[in-house]
């Protein structure tokens, strides 16, 4: 892999950070549990995968107005988005494709069934608890899509005492948000309600090219501000009975309209929705059994200059039932049905429109002393493209001195979408599923109050399904083989009463299909990545920076559409003024830097948020 001298050097000077204290941070951080990796409940530490886990402290520490905002950041994850907030955004984890990400909203599969992937743009923020992003492929446990990684969303859930919370904020380009809810239960019962509404008058998204003109972008020039609008709630209550039955219901609906720019519509409405549910009981000490079951919509009706275009009605129901075994100590086995259906319903006619995929899965977790190992197995049977069996392997061990290393294998599949498969004039029903093998290998450890880990991996992805674009239209087809190396490597400590964190992501994803586009990169997927945060509390005062940066990507196959890379700064501040009572503020793009992260597509220049907020301890 080709990696520039200066890279090679940040990721050292990770291990070579002054520090006075980090425990604080660091016991946080091990403390923290994550369930998306292994479908139970595991620490951060014991956790054989790479895992990042956000919680809401520290999506409003850094006054994040999306998901896409809170995303950025996260080691080998990269982003392309198409003109600001709200638009359409495309994750890249660890080089894979955008549909390579499984996206779970509390256990329930979400993503639209004709795209291929979740529209993050429209998943409201403010009604999140926490997000957990699961690094490297998970097919052995989800299926489908979980090549690159699996992202969960958790809506927020109630605790001990009544908690309301209310916010109110504005800023550039005639922004504003309004955000409120309750939330309260006691040792048996849990509730949560939620609302919100965001409002901006966007900037112009796209400078497209017609296709007469070479085409590119929105291939239209519509220069004009994009506005967008976005109105959500949510809801999540549950109870534990006497006899340990726990019983929850949760509900996650957003609502607005979205205005772009492009030559066959340029206005959308959506509804992205999601309705589930979850029984769980033990009906002895060593068995635990739960059923979880949901359904999430993703709708769109389109327009041009105000006249009706086009209905993207997408729905996936989901079932799963598991079964968890703790057979001795350290020792748990997991056992599971999984089944789910992805339904269109469009004014554009596909030739199949529904499909279902049924599952097994089953899961061994041995600790043994300092020795940690997770065996996984999974076959689906998908209705169109019949039975992939996906496994996995993870080894780990603890050393006295603090040191862990690890070492895991995954294979992995994806079925092509309803778009790659049927849409008319690109999609290709020759298609076949892709296919993926993984390794990796991991040490992390604490030394000199320094908390730190460095992750390499290799993955393989055999016909990998590429967009490729022709003078006058393009089309969905595989390619033989892609080949992705990459290196993460992360840092934090406490210095002087500042808390810093760094890390540092390179990616070389590589196309090894035969043909002129051998040994290109695959598109639109940043080669290097870092990001560097630096906080400070003082009394009532906490203020901060992010220092973001990207290296060059390609925005074609053909690498002949080069984006250059960029570097952004942000600044925020915050001050609690009185019970409960506190004043934010930021600055981001501080040095107004112009980039792109797809070709054409604007990305914001300076701007600012101002957020009055009050939440008040549990009453």
């Amino acid at each position: 892999m080709k990696i520039e001298n200066r890279c090679l050097e940040a990721a050292l000077l990770f291990f070579c950070l002054p520090s006075v204290r980090a425990d604080d941070a660091y016991l946080s951080r091990l403390e923290t549990v994550t369930v998306t990796a292994t479908r139970t409940e595991r620490s951060v530490e014991e956790s054989l995968a790479s895992v990042t886990v956000i919680d809401r402290d520290e999506i409003e520490r850094r006054q994040a107005q999306s998901v896409q905002e809170v995303l950025r950041g996260v080691p080998g994850l990269s982003i392309a988005n198409n003109g600001g907030l709200g638009k359409s955004t495309s994750v890249f984890l660890r080089g894979t494709e955008s549909g390579h990400v499984l996206v779970l909203i509390d256990g329930v599969r979400a993503g639209s069934a004709t795209t291929g992937i979740t529209a993050f743009q429209d998943t409201p923020i403010d009604q999140i608890e926490r997000i957990e992003i699961v690094r490297g492929p998970r097919s052995s446990l989800y299926g489908s899509e979980a090549i690159g990684g699996v992202i969960q969303i958790f809506t927020r859930k109630g605790g001990e005492g009544f908690k309301p919370y209310l916010s109110f904020g504005a800023g550039s380009h005639s922004m504003y948000k309004a955000t409120g809810g309750v939330s309260g239960g006691n040792d048996r019962a849990w509730y949560s309600l939620n609302g919100s509404r965001l409002e901006t008058r966007g900037f112009n998204a796209c400078a497209g090219r017609p296709f007469s003109l070479g085409g590119g972008g929105c291939f239209t020039r519509q220069p004009d501000d994009d506005g967008y609008r976005n109105t959500s709630g949510s809801a999540r209550a549950g109870y534990r009975f006497d006899n340990g039955l726990e019983i929850e219901g949760n509900l996650l609906h957003a609502e607005g309209e979205n205005e772009f720019d492009g030559n066959l519509q340029n206005r959308s409405t959506f509804v992205q929705q999601m309705v589930g549910g979850r029984l769980k009981y033990s009906p002895f000490e060593f068995w635990t059994t739960s059923l979880r079951a949901g359904r999430t919509l993703d709708e769109s009706d389109n327009f041009r200059d105000r006249r009706f275009s086009s209905t993207f009605d997408t729905q996936r129901v989901n079932v799963t039932w598991q079964n968890d075994f703790a057979l001795a100590e350290g020792r748990l086995l997991t056992l599971g049905l999984d089944y789910y259906n992805d339904q269109v319903d469009s004014t554009t006619d596909y030739a199949v429109d529904s499909r279902d995929d049924k599952a097994g899965f089953a899961q061994y977790q041995l600790t043994l002393g300092g020795f940690d190992a997770v065996l996984g197995t999974r076959v689906d049977d998908n209705e169109q493209f019949g039975v992939y069996p996906t496994g996995n392997v993870a080894l780990g061990y603890g050393f006295d001195n603090g040191i862990r290393l690890s070492a895991s294998w995954g294979k992995a599949f994806k079925a092509p979408t309803f778009n790659e498969l049927y849409f008319p004039g690109f999609g290709n029903p020759m298609l076949e599923p892709e296919t993926s093998e993984s390794w990796e290998v991991g040490i992390s450890g604490q030394h000199w109050d320094v908390a730190w880990a460095l992750n390499g991996y290799h993955t393989e992805i055999d016909d990998m399904i590429a967009t490729v674009c022709g003078q006058v239209s393009c089309f969905a087809e595989n390619l033989d083989r892609a080949r992705i190396l990459g290196l993460e490597a992360q840092a934090s400590t406490r210095l002087w009463g500042f808390d810093i964190a760094a890390n540092l992501s390179l990616i070389d994803p590589e196309n090894l299909s035969e043909g002129a586009n051998n040994g290109n990169r695959l598109p639109r997927r940043a080669q290097t990545m870092f990001r560097f945060d630096l906080d400070r509390s003082v009394g009532p005062v906490r203020v901060g920076t992010t220092v973001y940066g990207e290296g060059r990507r390609f925005d074609d196959v053909a690498n002949t559409q080069r984006l250059a890379g960029y570097v952004t700064v942000d600044l925020r501040a915050s001050v609690d003024l009185y019970r409960g009572l506190s004043l934010e503020g930021r600055v981001a793009n501080l040095l107004n830097k112009q980039y792109q992260t797809a070709r054409f597509f604007y990305q914001d220049d300076l701007n600012f948020f101002l957020t009055v907020r009050y939440a008040p301890d549990a009453l």
